[in-house]
């Protein structure tokens, strides 16, 4: 058996000149059915790249083509009063645990193994800055990425399943994939 060569991710810092093309990416149906508003979630983004959010945007090449955007937020900046009153599952987590968010930008590189493949490259990356609880939190209807994330090790957390609305929170297990690291 024939297994695909692993592709080499870059990650650059979303900086304003990525606005247009982050702009036509959240505008694809692929992406807008499961980001949401595209002009809402950009703002969000400048939001990052202006320093009105603590969140890490990355824009991300796979052997060398713009392929998507992949960001990483810290837990404990959203475990505040006005957050945890309307979802009380935050409380249960760490706040030294961080989020993590992708998507692919070009609908010609879905269904490539890319979204696996750059979740685990970036995790890898994450785990040796010596962040050790990391989630994602799929939409449980997207089975694509939900099969995505299990592939790059993230698993439902079972004690808040059916709880935490229309997301499925998966984390990464450190120690059950120190083996891959």
């Amino acid at each position: 058996m024939r297994s695909e060569p692993v592709p080499e991710f870059a990650y650059a810092p979303v900086a304003r000149e990525h606005y247009g093309l982050l702009e036509g990416w959240l505008n694809q149906p692929h992406i807008s059915e499961w980001w949401g508003d595209p002009g809402e979630e950009l703002g969000y983004i400048r939001d990052m790249v202006e320093g009105r959010d603590t969140s890490r945007p990355f824009i991300f090449s796979s052997d060398g083509i713009l392929a998507g955007y992949i960001q990483y937020w810290f837990f404990g900046h959203h475990q505040n009063e006005t957050w945890i009153a309307g979802h009380p599952w935050l409380a249960e987590l760490s706040a030294e645990t961080i989020g993590v968010d992708l998507c692919i930008g070009q609908p010609d590189l879905l269904s490539r193994g890319i979204g696996s493949a750059v979740l685990s490259d970036f995790t890898r990356r994450l785990v040796a800055r010596g962040y050790r609880s990391i989630i994602i939190d799929p939409d449980p209807q997207n089975t694509r990425a939900v099969r995505a994330y299990e592939k790059a090790g993230y698993r439902p957390i079972p004690e808040l399943l059916g709880r935490t609305g229309d997301t499925l929170i998966m984390q990464f297990d450190v120690k059950e994939n120190e083996a891959d690291q």
